[in-house]
């Protein structure tokens, strides 16, 4: 499949639902396997670190359960690293990346990873842009090579440039534009955050797509891409020692360059409950309420974990349970902790009400199931169903050298992949009685974002919509 069909395929709800449950369990697992009884299982021990002279990075995993590898390339620059009026620019700079460099022509690094009998893909998020292959463990030098290629010797020209625009147009259309669910999500996320980055949307807002100019890229390129400002992510059928110094030798030529800037946006406290009502063609409504809330370095953040489970993780929670099962108010309900963000980012409750039913029959619902928390705590069964149900997926992940990798990537983006050893402890101790503070801390009305989806009149044999995945691929 040509890369620009791949990229365009939105992701469904379910689809992102899977991809939240792999990374909410991979933080889970390795703090299970980093216990007392695991102790030389901890990544701490297993991963080897190294960083070169130029400040480029890497984390090392030898995983020998096959003869594979996975390699990937973390750059730390996303949406949330970008100016108004050049929004989008990480991801068409993703896009880019595969359309050559001097020795490459454009496509070529795809035909190559393809001849070797690998395979490639690349994603933006607000907080990184990652580029990653699979290939038989033998094979993982080429992927090294092309990467530390194009890391500073990409060709970025008008000829390039404008067609690639018009398919990160396209894409936005069929996403966002197109994605009522999607548009209104951009819409409260807009509301949201008023000061800090995380307002803007990784794939940019029209206006400042079709204002792109080539030289906007190329600097975003010379200031991002650059080796003190990336790192590389293995895991795999290799040797730590020697692998290294295949990655030395690519990447190490290249000169270190300038820091890039700090994002100094901070979100003030906020101000009092804020509402956005977004109006789209679509067969139902549907209803988010988020909240702000802090990252993995705060130390709520196990309970606000927890919190997430309680409400949310599999067909024991409390909101499939309550609005899905037993009140038939729902299709679908979910809760959404984004722990892993540089900053301080949100938790999130949204749902889509069954045919018949309002969207104010259900917002009042998910209200009443936050209500019911912070007046009594979860029962410790509960709780204790929740965090084994967590840990449970957590383990079954470990199985995939690529989850393994984006846990470190996501980890070291955060803050430093050493916490990753760290979270399971602080998991376990979590109590009824947190998960009820945090509750009462954060979902207050102060704190509440709500945002609404008003279905206008569409073709009755339309598909149901479904709820956009995070990053952009």
């Amino acid at each position: 499949m040509p890369r620009s069909q791949l990229r365009l395929q939105p992701r469904t709800g379910k689809l992102a639902r899977m991809r939240r449950t792999l990374l909410r369990s991979l933080a889970l697992a390795v703090v299970l396997l980093a216990s007392p009884t695991h102790a030389a299982q901890t990544y701490s021990e297993q991963v080897v670190e190294r960083t070169l002279d130029n400040g480029f990075k890497m984390l090392l995993l030898e995983d020998h359960k096959a003869p594979v590898a996975v390699v990937q390339v973390w750059y730390r620059v996303g949406s949330r690293n970008e100016l108004p009026g050049t929004t989008g620019l990480s991801h068409m700079l993703e896009h880019m990346m595969f359309k050559g460099t001097v020795k490459n022509g454009p496509e070529e690094y795809s035909r190559v990873i393809a001849r070797n009998g690998g395979n490639e893909n690349a994603f933006t998020s607000d907080d990184a842009t990652t580029y990653f292959a699979t290939l038989a463990s033998d094979r993982i030098e080429v992927e090294v090579g092309l990467e530390a290629d194009r890391m500073r010797n990409l060709v970025l020209s008008e000829q390039l440039f404008e067609p690639e625009r018009k398919v990160v147009m396209e894409e936005r259309r069929m996403r966002t534009d197109n994605n009522p669910i999607g548009f209104m999500f951009e819409s409260l996320n807009a509301a949201t955050f008023l000061e800090h980055p995380y307002r803007q949307p990784v794939i940019g807002w029209a206006t400042d797509i079709e204002g792109w100019k080539l030289a906007d890229l190329k600097h975003h390129y010379d200031l991002y891409y650059q080796p003190n400002n990336a790192f590389l992510v293995a895991v795999g059928d290799f040797d730590a020692q020697q692998f290294g110094d295949l990655v030395a030798a690519q990447f190490g030529g290249h000169a270190r360059g300038g820091d890039p800037p700090v994002v100094r946006a901070r979100e003030q406290p906020p101000r009092g409950e804020r509402r956005v009502a977004v109006e789209r063609p679509a067969r139902l409504p549907f209803v988010s309420l988020q909240y702000q809330a802090p990252n993995l370095h705060h130390a709520d953040a196990p309970a606000l974990e927890m919190l997430e489970s309680v409400l949310s993780n599999g067909k024991s929670s409390r909101l499939y349970q309550r609005l899905v099962r037993e009140q038939r108010l729902a299709l679908d309900a979910g809760a959404s902790y984004a722990r892993t963000a540089i900053d301080d980012k949100t938790f999130t409750l949204s749902g889509q009400p069954q045919p018949g039913v309002s969207a104010d029959q259900l917002e009042k619902a998910l209200l009443a199931e936050i209500e019911a928390l912070q007046k009594a705590p979860p029962s410790d069964d509960e709780l204790k169903r929740a965090r084994s149900q967590v840990e449970a997926a957590f383990v079954f992940a470990q199985d995939s050298m690529f989850y393994r990798g984006l846990l470190l990537g996501t980890y070291e983006i955060a803050g430093g992949w050493r916490q990753i050893d760290e979270f399971l402890p602080a998991m376990e101790k979590v109590t009824p009685q947190q998960v009820q503070e945090v509750a009462r801390k954060y979902l207050t009305p102060i704190n509440r974002t709500v945002g609404v989806l008003v279905p206008l009149p569409t073709d009755d044999a339309a598909p149901l919509e479904q709820m956009p995945a995070g990053p952009m691929s």
